[in-house]
């Protein structure tokens, strides 16, 4: 049984060159996981929160997008120097980041 806590999904999807949509994968989603990871590694919490590559998770227009789970939040447009802040408002304190967050559409 796993003992995970928290669960990370980073879009690495690369639609191909010109295409009409632009993808998370030109837009840093693998340097985010690859970061994001060697954090969580640096601070002992690797065994409690996993960050994994995704294929398109269809928030191709809030690139580089990513999920986090159970609780299901959708953060967009996050850069290298957001995962700190994360780490330690999402994954710790289980609290959304605002500006981060992706929306629903009702």
């Amino acid at each position: 049984m796993s003992s995970l806590k928290k669960h990370i999904f980073i879009c690495e999807h690369r639609r191909p060159d010109g295409a009409a949509k632009k993808s998370c994968g030109h837009q840093n989603g693998a340097e985010l996981k690859k970061a994001l990871k060697q954090k969580l590694a640096a601070r002992g919490l690797h065994k409690t929160f996993r960050a994994n590559s995704a294929g398109c998770l269809d928030a191709c227009e809030h690139g580089p997008a990513m999920v986090i789970y159970p609780r299901g939040i959708w953060y967009g447009a996050v850069e290298l120097s957001d995962l700190d802040a994360i780490i330690e408002t999402t994954l710790l304190d289980d609290r959304v980041i605002e500006r981060l967050q992706i929306r629903k559409k009702e």
